[in-house]
């Protein structure tokens, strides 16, 4: 009895229990709570399928869905001062750096690459708001610098996508200081008379919002993206009035002409495309490439041929 119970009894259940499930198949909506198998989801940009949330996408899949062929070739800025105050709270500064390096597999929040959109150079920044929400601090100041001075150096336009809730806290003081400093770097690019386009995705808040994020030649931001400096609940409170429903949103600022267009994700490279060429006084983008006529056999020299 002992042998049965022990061993064939668990034997025959190992053979016919169910499989579990990995947990990172299914993604549910923030806005409609729909279940979203995660090829359905990646194949849709990260948007909802079904009410067309926009939900959070890393920096490089952002770039695979806009560059030619999926393919950049990344640059890195100069590094920073890992911790220049020695900060800590629950955790030191370092530790919390590290952490979100493994969690997202990047050096910052802040993502570069070059490449071709739709057979024009351009420069591409990303925030990724993975890591640590985005936070400007010194690497990220460092990366929009030698975005600029990439994008002067190509003679090609610069095309930044924010996604932060500010500056980083454990930065202190040198964090606020890339306000200023992202401000003369894109003074470059005017001088050049370069584009500067700005995607403002969601969030893009504080003082990312105070700076290089309101300082494109063209804004354009995802359907509901949060756009602020200051929270909904701390203008309220000062102000001490009701603010309007959809207060902050993408939408409610295209109202009010704070932005110039909303375009949804799947839109997104052809409408960059479109404006990218527009401001480099470049011909309509080429929809795709026809192949050569086939030849065309002259009729008359087959019949000389043949009574020959």
């Amino acid at each position: 009895m002992n042998w049965i119970s022990n061993y064939v009894r668990p034997k025959i259940n190992s053979l016919f229990s169910r499989r579990e499930t990995p947990d990172n198949l299914w993604t549910k909506c923030d806005e409609c709570s729909t279940m979203l198998f995660h090829r359905e989801l990646a194949d849709n940009l990260n948007v909802c399928v079904n009410c067309g949330h926009h939900m959070n996408i890393i920096p490089r899949e952002r770039f695979a869905s806009l560059f030619d062929g999926g393919t950049f070739a990344e640059f890195e800025a100069k590094a920073p001062n890992a911790d220049p105050l020695k900060f800590r709270d629950q955790k030191k500064y370092p530790d919390r750096l590290r952490a979100a390096q493994k969690k997202t597999g990047e050096k910052d929040a802040m993502l570069l690459g070059y490449g071709d959109l739709g057979r024009t150079k351009v420069v591409m920044a990303a925030q990724d708001f993975g890591f640590m929400g985005g936070s400007m601090g010194m690497a990220v100041g460092n990366a929009i610098i030698a975005a600029c001075e990439h994008a002067v150096n190509m003679k090609c336009p610069l095309i930044l996508f924010s996604a932060a809730g500010g500056a980083r806290m454990q930065e202190g003081i040198l964090s606020l200081m890339q306000m200023p400093r992202t401000t003369v770097a894109l003074q470059m690019l005017k001088e050049a008379d370069l584009p500067f386009i700005v995607v403002l995705t969601h969030p893009t808040t504080g003082g990312v919002t105070a700076s290089y994020a309101m300082l494109g030649d063209v804004h354009i931001a995802e359907p509901n993206a949060l756009i602020g400096f200051a929270g909904a609940r701390v203008i309220e409170q000062t102000i001490r009035e009701k603010l309007p429903d959809g207060f902050q949103r993408a939408e409610y600022l295209l109202d009010h002409g704070m932005i110039d267009r909303v375009t949804k994700r799947q839109d997104m490279r052809d409408e960059l495309i479109s404006i990218v060429r527009m401001l480099m006084k470049l011909p309509p983008a080429i929809a795709a490439d026809l192949e050569p006529p086939a030849k065309i056999e002259d009729k008359s020299k087959k019949t000389e041929a043949t009574k020959k």
